[in-house]
């Protein structure tokens, strides 16, 4: 199960971009509305056969993406007990799932160190995912992972003069 749906694509980062960057090489970009509509789910039929083929290829390399940052994830989550694939997925995955894929697809980008936007959200993703592991990070408030290792129980004996115990002395 992927961490982020064709939808979640369709809004951030956009069909425009993922046309761009998905695209068969040394090819004019698949028309980012065909994209829209493959993503979406809606019909393609308008569309001229050969271009549908280019969009879902293009498809195809954004699919291999999410994948990709799926397999990054479920690396860093399982090296901290998760039960995965994860269900529900939570909006930090999801955000994560999108910032790797991105940098994936964005394989050939050209950009000044330290200064691109894509990288710096891939950076920041994997930081989160390596604290998620080292325990320093939980996923929320419902994350049985973190509340089972972080929970203190304290056991000892049975009072001896308690409360109980002192009333009959009273």
């Amino acid at each position: 199960m992927p961490y982020i749906t064709h939808a979640q694509l369709a809004e951030s980062p956009g069909a425009l971009e993922l046309s761009q960057v998905a695209s068969d090489e040394h090819a004019p970009p698949v028309a980012p509305e065909l994209l829209e509509a493959l993503l979406r789910r809606r019909r393609a039929a308008a569309w001229p056969r050969d271009e549908v083929a280019a969009a879902r290829r293009a498809l195809a390399r954004i699919d291999d993406a999410v994948s990709d940052a799926g397999a990054v994830i479920d690396g860093y989550l399982a090296k901290r007990g998760y039960k995965l694939p994860l269900a529900p997925v939570h909006r930090l995955v999801t955000a994560w799932c999108r910032a790797i894929a991105r940098y994936n697809l964005h394989k050939n980008r050209l950009a000044p160190e330290g200064k691109d936007p894509i990288e710096r959200a891939w950076r920041d993703a994997l930081r989160l995912l390596q604290q998620v592991a080292d325990g320093k990070f939980a996923l929320g408030a419902g994350d049985a992972v973190a509340v089972d290792k972080l929970d203190a129980r304290f056991c000892s004996a049975p009072l001896t003069f308690g409360r109980q115990q002192m009333k009959a002395f009273r």
